[in-house]
């Protein structure tokens, strides 16, 4: 908890029918229960308080209550024509609750007298005013077909009443077709009147949502997207993410659980998350940009099969994922890879990203101070080969996690370790192996286990990479299986006697959508987009407890 600061308001007010001092800085606000006179002493029983930081406070409204009966209830009225009047005001704000999850709690303070009432409302609004991180304007799209359909009916019902609340304005837009918010960001948005971007839908509605801010923000600084050597410049503003997909994996990974009304506290709040971006070229030519996963080889054939079984829903990725499992396909090419300099931890490191990782800090504040010397490395890195590690070899996988990729089906992810903002992905390779040892690896994805505690498992903390698959000869490796271009037929069936037919090269899987190409390079681009989150908070058992010790 953040020291309170100076005291601005200290007034004896009532929480129902119990009389408490409250007291207002600049970053709590508190309510503190007067103890009772009474000739009983209750030595166990100590004074119950309760803060809350103003960063963390929703909005304030005022309340207008008269005494009814004469039993002490309180009923609401419009007018008070000759009556006895309290005022009151209701402070909205965050309560956590179990699993990450946040809600909306509210507590109302009664005043004698209105003129007081108008200085507490006054003052937590100049306080709240005075947070340049809280948004204003927000620009919302909603995927109606992402998830379960219920896209429209989760922000409507959940999220706008608490953007009205808070004095949210929102110019919402409802998309028509695959790729529409990512087409509208880069032509048509007036960006410079919002203060962040808010995506209602799953993993695929904020890839558009990168897509389109990413390529707007390249654009009008004058950068080449095609070039895989050039510094892409960070984007001013920040996403939010209202989940209301199949999966979710970003939004899980960067706030803990995929709740809509946890994400838009968030995006209330002004909470600020850095991540990092992939690039993905092929020779010269861009391809797309991932935030989550690459993955070639099991999970590519995964999604490419699921693809032709959309009808099933969700079911689809299970069922191709068995199909996958038991064809066992694997796949020889060369990896080269920048292994990451100048960094903290390891890909097998046991402490996580969470929110204030000093890790990210640590790259993040090296990235800002010195961003000369950073683009000379960069330079020099593309240049130098001698930098540059080369691995050859038949491969059940390639991933590169630039995140943990948890998600509530694999609550560790790919890569537990991994972190969102520290200008790395964890490249991790694993070597042709029985159906059981593979087996093996993809358990531990839901157990507790050293995930690459495994012979046929590596990872490399990298910067950069490059695959480059063995049978590669046409610029567009996917055009050659959809044309039946087999010329390595012979040699195929040799390295695969199990099946006569089994193909040359998988496909990569990036962040859910399939890529043109299997020979690529991939670059880590440094924060280069921020969330309106705050990353996993650690679980603060003791914070709202009364010391123990007080009695």
């Amino acid at each position: 908890m953040e020291r309170p600061g100076r005291l601005l308001l200290l007034s004896e007010l009532r929480v129902g029918n119990a009389a408490c001092d409250v007291s207002l800085c600049r970053s709590l606000l508190t309510w503190k229960r007067r103890s009772s006179s009474g000739p009983v002493y209750h030595p166990f029983r100590p004074s119950v308080s309760h803060s809350v930081s103003v960063s963390e406070i929703i909005s304030v409204r005022e309340e207008e209550e008269s005494r009814g009966r004469d039993d002490g209830s309180w009923k609401k009225i419009k007018e008070r024509e000759g009556k006895d009047c309290r005022l009151a005001f209701t402070v909205l704000y965050v309560e956590r609750r179990q699993q990450h999850r946040w809600r909306c709690a509210e507590v109302t303070f009664t005043c004698p007298e209105g003129a007081l009432r108008q200085h507490w409302v006054g003052s937590i609004r100049e306080q709240l005013a005075a947070i340049a991180s809280r948004p204003k304007h927000l620009l919302v799209y909603i995927n109606p077909c992402s998830g379960k359909r219920k896209g429209k009916r989760i922000y409507e019902e959940k999220v706008a009443p608490l953007f009205a609340q808070a004095g949210v304005a929102t110019q919402v837009i409802v998309t028509e077709r695959a790729n529409y918010a990512r087409d509208h960001l880069r032509t048509e948005a007036e960006l410079k009147k919002f203060d962040g971007v808010v995506c209602v839908g799953g993993d695929g509605m904020f890839s558009e949502i990168i897509h389109g801010l990413i390529w707007r923000t390249q654009m009008d600084g004058g950068v080449d997207p095609d070039s895989p050597d050039e510094a892409l410049l960070p984007g001013s503003l920040r996403i939010g993410i209202i989940p209301a997909g199949s999966t979710d994996c970003i939004c899980f990974a960067t706030v803990g659980a995929n709740d809509p009304v946890t994400s838009a506290l968030h995006v209330i709040v002004g909470d600020s998350q850095p991540m990092d971006v992939c690039s993905v070229h092929h020779n010269s030519t861009f391809l797309r940009y991932s935030v989550s996963l690459l993955g070639y080889g099991f999970y590519g054939d995964v999604l490419t099969d699921s693809e032709r079984k959309r009808w099933l829903g969700p079911a689809r990725y299970d069922l191709s994922g068995v199909k996958m499992f038991l064809t066992h396909h694997y796949y020889e090419g060369t990896v080269s890879y920048l292994p990451a300099r100048g960094i903290k931890g390891t890909p097998r490191d046991a402490a996580r990203c969470r929110s204030g990782c000093v890790v990210c800090q640590h790259n993040g504040e090296q990235l800002s101070e010195k961003p000369e010397r950073y683009e000379v490395d960069e330079a020099s890195d593309s240049e130098n080969d001698s930098e540059w590690r080369t691995i050859r070899g038949k491969f059940l996988a390639i991933n590169a996690a630039s995140m943990s990729c948890a998600c509530p089906r694999s609550p560790k992810g790919l890569s537990p370790a991994a972190h969102l903002a520290d200008g790395t992905t964890d490249l991790i390779l694993v070597r042709k192996c029985s159906r059981f040892d593979f087996l093996r690896h993809l358990l531990r994805h839901t157990s507790k286990d050293d995930q690459f505690d495994l012979t046929f498992v590596e990872v490399h903390r990298v910067r950069r990479f490059r695959f480059t698959p063995r049978y590669c000869q046409s610029n567009s490796d996917l055009d050659m299986r959809e044309n039946g271009k087999h010329q390595l037929f012979s040699q195929i069936c040799r390295d695969h006697p199990a099946c006569g037919c089994a193909p040359a090269y998988s496909s990569w899987n990036c962040d859910g959508e399939i890529l043109t190409h299997t020979a690529i390079d991939v670059r880590v681009h440094c924060q280069l987009i921020k969330l309106f989150a705050r990353g996993i908070e650690e679980p603060m058992v003791f914070e709202d407890l009364p010391n123990p010790c007080a009695i």
